[in-house]
């Protein structure tokens, strides 16, 4: 495949696209930006990921390269003078305008983290008295000094005067801090020393951090950093730096300006100077990303040295800043399309997800209903096997049943019961009269209901027929009196002379059940 720049990823090798790929997890880059960045750096991810976070500078081994190819051939010798000599040269040192002109890389300076060793607990414990006492010592002191402090300035001691002012300007005693606690020290203690209201917007943060973000957001960094002990730090920050129109301009967000202060006697700022080459205080340094030098490289494009008027220090940073704002503009209008067609993309991938989903969805639906289907279908053919084994059962016990019914007694004996039956509507029998011996049961009264017909019927009755295995016959309808209304069950044991007496009217009820009855009400 090949992203928007032309850049086609199938024709690198296994290893190429391995680096490509960690290189771009790590710095989050454009495919187009870190495959001539991984060029450049002979497809080393290492030395890649340094030039991305601290600017690329001048490579020995792609000039030494240049440098030999464009040796011209030998020519015949010639003699000139040191005249000639500096006449034929047209450059000052013998580099080239573009070299002479090109901005210097700015480092990113990572202090060593801070540590901490606990002694040994044998130790602690010897000297452990000793600490106490030398913390209660200096806190009794530093209470004392406190105090002191609020007497008038002929009066104090000069030992008093130097310890309230070592904040600012004191060598000893700054204790090593995280860099981030170290820019807000040297922020409080530079309102401390020239008031809360200079309204200069130091960042609270280190100097690597303030470097990534003037880098991830486009923006200038202004480097401030100064040795309290100088002799040009105060005029410098009372004329210069705290001038009106100098802090109104660093303030003003339309600038895109970040602005971080070190103090030298920290050792960050001291690291941040020796890396910048910070010969002589105070010293400031404009810094912003550099795109035709390199996609990633930030680059040093104004050092102020020294005291300045505000007006100079004004001047030259507006005019460091006019010179490379179009390119900033116009990385910043790359960065936005960029960042739209990646917009553009991820809503395309998102509604391809989201169509793919439903479609995904849709399938499992039909699957589900087509399974559903099958086996109501299923369901289906085994109710309809099983109600079809079970009429043949229910028609075998039928006739297997009709071979067991005792006749109607004759006139002779006296122990009956005259029973007149009105059978359901739908048989098309109508009313039964019939004697049952006293004896019978209700059962039996039961199944002569359910065996009429084959019992009226012309059909020979086969007395070999046997009962069915594993069924239990159920009937469907009941037998009631009239008045009072009273149903008789189907008990193997009572007996019609002791439930009904001599005679009686009966009726025989169909039972229907009660979802086909719900059935027949709702049509």
């Amino acid at each position: 495949m090949s992203d928007d720049a032309g850049i086609d990823i199938s024709q690198l090798s296994a290893e190429q696209q391995e680096a490509l790929e960690q290189y771009t997890a790590v710095t989050a880059q454009e495919v187009k930006d870190a495959v001539p960045l991984l060029q450049r750096s002979q497809w080393n991810v290492q030395i890649a990921i340094a030039k991305f976070f601290d600017g690329e500078g001048p490579d020995p081994l792609a000039e030494a390269i240049a440098a030999q190819d464009s040796i011209p051939p030998p020519v015949a010798a010639r003699h000139e003078n040191l005249q000639e000599s500096f006449l034929a040269d047209a450059s000052p040192f013998g580099l080239p305008a573009s070299r002479r002109n090109r901005p210097n890389p700015a480092p990113r300076v990572v202090p060593p983290p801070v540590t901490t060793h606990n002694p040994p607990l044998l130790l602690a414990i010897v000297f452990g008295p000793f600490h106490l006492g030398y913390r209660a010592l200096s806190t009794l002191f530093r209470t004392f000094v406190y105090i002191l402090s609020f007497l008038p300035a002929p009066i104090r001691p000069r030992a008093i005067t130097t310890s309230v002012t070592s904040g600012w300007k004191g060598t000893a005693g700054r204790r090593m801090l995280l860099p981030r606690d170290t820019a807000a020290r040297f922020r409080r203690e530079f309102e401390e020393e020239y008031g809360p209201e200079t309204g200069l917007p130091f960042i609270e943060s280190g100097f690597a951090q303030a470097l990534d973000t003037a880098k991830r957001d486009l923006k200038f960094l202004l480097i401030v950093l100064m040795s309290p002990e100088h002799d040009d730090t105060e005029s410098f920050t009372r004329e210069t730096l705290l001038a009106p129109d100098v802090r109104s301009f660093l303030a003003d967000p339309a600038n895109d300006i970040l602005l971080w202060g070190g103090n030298v006697l920290d050792s960050e700022a001291y690291q941040v100077a020796q890396e910048y080459n910070a010969t002589k205080f105070p010293f400031s340094c404009l810094i912003c990303l550099t795109p035709k030098e390199g996609s990633t490289r930030m680059s040093i494009v104004k050092r102020l040295v020294g005291p300045v008027s505000s007006s100079t220090y004004l001047a030259e940073i507006q005019s460091a800043i006019n010179k490379y704002s179009p390119d900033l503009a116009a990385a910043r209008a790359e960065r936005t399309a960029n960042e739209a067609a990646r917009n553009v993309r991820a809503e395309q991938d998102s509604a391809y997800e989201r169509s793919l989903a439903v479609d995904r969805e849709r399938a499992r639906q039909k699957k589900e209903a087509e399974a559903a289907a099958r086996d109501a279908e299923k369901r289906a053919l085994e109710e309809a096997a099983a109600a079809e084994r079970r009429a043949q059962q229910k028609e075998q016990w039928r006739r297997w049943r009709v071979t067991k019914i005792v006749p109607e007694p004759d006139a002779s004996v006296k122990e009956v019961v005259r029973l007149a039956l009105k059978m359901p509507e739908d048989s098309g029998v109508g009313r039964i009269v019939r004697r049952f011996a006293a004896s019978t049961t209700v059962e039996e009264l039961y199944a002569f209901v359910e065996c009429y017909d084959l019992l009226s019927s012309s059909e020979e009755i086969d007395e070999d027929r046997e009962e069915p295995e594993g069924y239990k016959h159920e009937y469907a309808f009941r037998i009631a009196g009239l008045m009072p209304r009273i149903v008789y069950e189907p008990d193997s044991t009572a007996t019609l002379g002791e439930k009904i007496g001599r005679s009686g009217n009966l009726i025989v009820e169909s039972i229907v059940d009660e979802d086909e009855d719900g059935d027949a009400d709702e049509d």
